[in-house]
């Protein structure tokens, strides 16, 4: 009998390595050459309409659809030039992915094929609404939505298909994905640290918020994959042993990129560099066949856009090379998961960052000012943050082999904490001296130079300053970043409106600027304290600890998505018009919709899989055994067949166990998901399938795993961990 296991082992193992692609060009001559970039705009359309565009654009002003039109002329020249045939508006809809439709450049007319590419089809089109998730705004019969063009996100080409970045909302106004309130949080933010910049730079007219991603990714053959319908269909084992050898050893990281990968790898960025899309950086990270890839910060708009794409270049890429790319935050257990670490930083028009030491007093006090503001924010909303990064798959990460736990805290390391605690204790007249020509010190000396390079990193921190950024480590790797940033973003906003509107009514009565700024953040620094943790993530003492703080401690997913409607959540979105309360119960039921499907299919998938591979592949191996037995009665005595068969009846004892339970635990699972299919409303449905059908699929998986070690390996029908973490 064929085995599907040996089958694709033999697959795996006949792929040629290929030889790494040789890029007669450097980088730099093909960089954004699919990109409809500013420069090459000049070429197309006229330097007066560029300079209403750009300052349309740049100034967040909607741009006129007469403008639009002539624009539509230049990128559909520039786009048929380059071997376009067709366009489309590329869009993020709520499923955590993207979305297109394409559209010939041409129409018909009296016959005849005329090429067209309209302001009108730039500016806007109509997708479903009803068909991608809503959360209730639209009806089935109900499908008008609109897609709108982004002009602050370049288009590009992809094939003989040009893109055109759009936001996506409802007939009715309100958002349907996550470019929209991420544009809003962003503006909003921008808004609110331009204000609080006056205080120390007049000069300062825009505040641009950057984003670095950092893309963690597993490969493996696609023959393996092909011959696991969990990885198929779920993205991650459903079940699967340990290997012997995973990742104790810590061996792969850093470690020498195998041939295979590496091709892949080079290949893949030359992709991602000819989409404009700025990577950088490549590595072997911790876990076997686990991956990293990293690009230059970008404005936080644009690096999304730029990390949705490369997921998907990522696919079509590792398809050629006979990869299947894994972005499951846990796709094996007992090695590392997944994430996509955002590094989050505020810049000005005058090329200050916001959250690095600065030159003088007046620029380090400014740093301390966003500093603790960053920090009060994160306290106010730890559990929205915590609710922006959690899913049915960063579910399995968190908490688990070197990944944030799940409760939101803040990692600032010693120097900047001592930094924060001198001025704490310091009074006003010891931190802030005014001497006879006006100029300011700050009384904390050498913050420049402690703030570089100031600290040892905390993997177990959810959200860590790495000298001149936060790092938020607990975002998934297959998540849509934005819906993160947005959070983040608005949460920002909201304290430094908060904080303005205190420091200005304290002016308005006459007090100093200096001493006010200085006294307000003193007292942030004490109330932000409880945010603050340096320790170690993973520890039980930790998680008391967060408890009496009053950090939010919930692990279930369908209830930390309850914060998304909280009524400090709901005051906050709409304090900053990023999200209304309609747009925010609309995601609550998406998140929860999306929650029980996935462990819906998860735990169907689950069933298929022990019944018609792990039960045969035991009741094959069972029955070879009792043969073995009753061929041992014939040939040897009683005395003597007993000493012998004790083994064997031993683990046919064993598989019975286990293949018994196995049945029960399907059939309890099965009438567990059946019950909650039946729940009244998505969140009860949700709930359900984390108490009550997730505990039954760990429950099978134990007993799964244990007869893969007992069964003999001819018989196992599934690639197992070391063939899946250990051939590329």
């Amino acid at each position: 009998m064929s085995n599907i296991r040996f089958e694709a082992l033999k697959n795996a193992f006949s792929h040629e390595i290929p030889n790494p692609n040789e890029v007669n060009e450097r980088a730099k001559d093909y960089f954004a050459q699919d990109v409809f970039t500013r420069e090459k705009m000049k070429e197309y359309i006229s330097e007066e309409v560029l300079e209403q565009l750009f300052d349309d654009v740049d100034n967040g002003r909607t741009i006129h659809r007469d403008i639009a039109s002539v624009v539509a002329i230049g990128i559909r020249k520039w786009a048929i030039e380059h071997g376009a045939t067709h366009f489309t508006h590329w869009f993020q809809p709520l499923t955590g992915g993207t979305a297109e439709k394409h559209d010939a450049f041409f129409t018909l007319k009296d016959g005849a094929l005329l090429e067209e590419f309209s302001g009108d089809s730039l500016y806007q089109q109509e997708p479903d609404a009803s068909s991608f998730p809503n959360g209730g705004i639209r009806n089935t019969f109900e499908a008008r939505g609109y897609s709108a063009w982004d002009p602050s996100s370049p288009v590009f080409l992809k094939g003989d298909t040009l893109c055109i970045p759009t936001v996506f909302v409802a007939y009715t106004g309100e958002a349907l994905d996550y470019k929209t309130p991420l544009i809003r949080s962003t503006a909003s933010l921008c808004h609110a640290a331009r204000e609080v910049c006056a205080y120390f730079d007049k000069q300062v007219k825009h505040v641009h918020v950057n984003l670095g991603w950092e893309q963690e990714y597993f490969l493996v053959d696609e023959a393996l994959y092909n011959a696991r319908p969990d990885l198929m269909l779920t993205g991650r084992t459903l079940m699967g042993h340990d290997s012997a050898k995973n990742q104790q050893l810590e061996d792969h990281y850093f470690g020498a990129i195998p041939a295979r990968v590496l091709a892949f790898m080079q290949e893949l960025e030359y992709e991602a560099l000819k989409a404009g899309i700025p990577v950088r950086t490549r590595h072997n990270e911790v876990a076997p066949n686990q991956f990293e890839m990293a690009p230059i910060f970008e404005e936080v708009n644009l690096a999304n856009d730029h990390n949705l794409l490369v997921m998907s270049i990522m696919d079509r890429v590792a398809a050629k090379h006979h990869f299947r790319v894994l972005l499951h935050e846990k796709p094996y257990a007992g090695v590392n998961g997944s994430g996509k670490h955002c590094n989050w930083s505020m810049q000005t028009n005058t090329g200050i960052n916001l959250l690095a030491p600065g030159k003088n007093p007046y620029q380090n006090l400014q740093f301390v000012t966003f500093l603790v503001n960053v920090l009060m924010a994160v306290q106010r909303h730890n559990g929205l943050l915590k609710a922006s990064i959690v899913s049915a798959t960063n579910e399995h990460r968190l908490g688990a082999n070197e990944a944030p736990p799940a409760i939101i805290s803040v990692f600032l390391g010693k120097q900047i904490s001592e930094v924060l605690d001198k001025l704490e204790h310091a009074s006003a007249e010891e931190a802030i001296i005014i001497n006879a020509k006006k100029e300011m010190k700050l009384g904390v000396a050498n913050i420049p130079e402690i703030l570089l390079d100031n600290t040892d990193r905390n993997r177990t921190s959810p959200f860590a300053f790495t000298g001149n950024r936060f790092e938020f480590r607990a975002v998934g790797s297959s998540a849509n970043c934005g819906a993160a940033m947005l959070a983040l973003n608005a949460a920002v906003a909201e304290q430094l409106m908060l904080f303005k509107a205190e420091v200005d009514a304290r002016i308005e009565k006459g007090e100093a600027k200096e001493r006010v700024l200085f006294e307000i953040i003193k007292r942030y620094i004490v109330e932000c304290k409880t945010i603050r943790f340096d320790g170690n993530g993973y520890s039980d003492e930790w998680k008391k600890e967060a408890e009496k703080r009053g950090l939010d401690c919930e692990t279930s997913v369908p209830l930390i998505i309850d914060r998304y409607l909280s009524p400090e959540t709901i005051k906050m979105f709409g304090t900053t018009a990023v999200l209304s309360e309609a747009e925010l119960h609309s995601r609550t039921e998406v998140k929860w919709e999306t929650y029980s499907k996935k462990l819906q299919i998860e735990s169907r998938v689950m069933g298929d899989l022990v019944v018609n591979h792990v039960l045969p592949a035991a009741k094959r191996y069972q029955t070879m055994l009792l043969q073995n037995v009753l061929a041992v009665k014939q040939v040897f005595s009683a005395d003597e067949t007993e000493s012998l068969n004790e083994m064997d009846y031993s683990i046919i004892k064993q598989i019975e166990n286990h293949s018994g339970a196995i049945h029960k635990a399907v059939e309890r699972m099965t009438e567990a998901r059946h019950k909650a299919n039946r729940m009244p409303d998505e969140r009860s449905k949700a709930v359900a399938y984390h108490d009550t059908v997730l505990p039954l699929m760990a429950e099978i998986r134990s007993h799964a795993d244990a007869l893969e070690m007992i069964v003999d390996d001819e018989l196992w029908t599934l690639p197992k961990y070391r063939e899946l973490l250990f051939i590329h």
